[in-house]
């Protein structure tokens, strides 16, 4: 824990952020509609990853993480909650208010939030779960966007059975959570498109593939775009 720490100091965040282009990453964001396993994706990914390139350094993050520093700095977590349920930013600003002494508009607010969710996306070996990292990680060369899908009862099948609703309220959560989650999207991009599908570097149909096959095929697509520019760069530099 005290690691996530690091990334609400100012200091370190600069000497992240401050690093050369070509030393960011790699980064692996998994955006998700409603009910598609994210978590557990990343969870068995990062698995693999480590498993195939012999490291540890591999992790994977997500709203737990935020959440968790929430409750060491003894700020409200419900705070929080709002931001990534899509709530109006101005709902979170006691939380940075708890941890930085004095009031911060909502544009500052966006600002911090943005910078430590990309300090983790550019210090690398990442698999960041949601938090609009596809639009705040966008411009990382070596990253690998992908986006997780399902059809809506497919999903609403997956969200009774892991939240014990009925039908009728599962519909509902589903259609509200992907809303406020395109939103989040869009929050942290300069314009707001209709189709944000131009994101991502492959859809995945969690309907045609389980847990541990979808975890493999973005191992795949990690090694056949980031791992094959990062080693064609370094065969540059040599040639140079």
């Amino acid at each position: 824990m005290e690691k996530f720490f690091d990334y609400f100091d100012e200091r370190y965040r600069d000497a992240i952020l401050s690093k050369p282009p070509s030393e960011d990453g790699p980064v692996i964001t998994l955006s998700r509609i409603t009910g598609c396993d994210a978590r557990q994706v990343a969870s068995v990914l990062v698995e693999e990853l480590n498993r195939k390139f012999n490291t540890t350094k591999w992790r994977w993050v997500d709203k737990d993480i935020i959440y968790s520093i929430a409750r060491e700095l003894n700020t409200d977590t419900q705070r929080v909650e709002n931001f990534y349920k899509g709530i109006e930013l101005s709902n979170i600003s006691e939380m940075i208010m708890a941890f930085s002494g004095g009031f911060v508009s909502d544009l500052r607010v966006k600002k911090a939030i943005k910078e430590v969710v990309l300090t983790i996306c550019k210090e690398g070996n990442v698999v960041l779960v949601g938090r609009g990292g596809v639009s705040i990680a966008r411009d990382i060369t070596d990253a690998l966007h992908i986006r997780l899908v399902a059809p809506f009862y497919w999903r609403v099948a997956n969200v009774m059975k892991k939240k014990q609703m009925d039908m009728e309220a599962a519909e509902a959560y589903v259609v509200e959570t992907d809303e406020k989650r395109f939103n989040l999207i869009q929050t942290f991009l300069e314009k707001k498109p209709l189709n944000i599908d131009y994101l991502f570097d492959a859809t995945i149909n969690r309907n045609a593939f389980n847990i541990n096959e979808t975890a493999e095929l973005v191992a795949a697509m990690y090694e056949k775009k980031v791992c094959r520019q990062m080693a064609e760069r370094k065969k540059l530099r040599k040639v140079l």
